[in-house]
């Protein structure tokens, strides 16, 4: 007999870097080495047009792929390549091309 005490176990919410796909990250960095040289600083996504009339996050964009979760092919596809984030970006990273080799690699990927 099993007793309810009240409360559930939920599954590990630790993500697995090392066993998670990294092939599509490294690729985006093939095509534009500035992708690496991101921090997550978030500047990108508050200056964002799209981000105005949408829940699209580049920053979001980026740690997803970057942790190996490929779910970012209808996301991507929000981006208006308006290239505010690229003025605004305080590490120099050239937003637009990523994006630009985000879209490559959906793809080439079939994602």
């Amino acid at each position: 007999m099993t007793k309810n005490f009240g409360f559930t176990i939920n599954r590990e919410r630790q993500i697995d870097y090392d066993a998670n796909n990294h092939a599509v990250s490294e690729y985006i960095d093939s095509l534009e080495p500035t992708y690496k040289t991101c921090i997550s600083c978030g500047t990108c996504s508050a200056t964002c047009t799209a981000a105005q009339f949408t829940d699209f996050s580049f920053r979001k964009v980026l740690l997803l792929i970057r942790r190996g979760d490929l779910s970012v092919a209808d996301e991507i596809k929000k981006c208006m390549l308006c290239g505010k984030c690229t003025l605004v970006c305080p590490r120099g990273v050239n937003t637009r091309n990523v994006v630009l080799s985000i879209k490559k690699a959906v793809n080439h990927f079939n994602l």
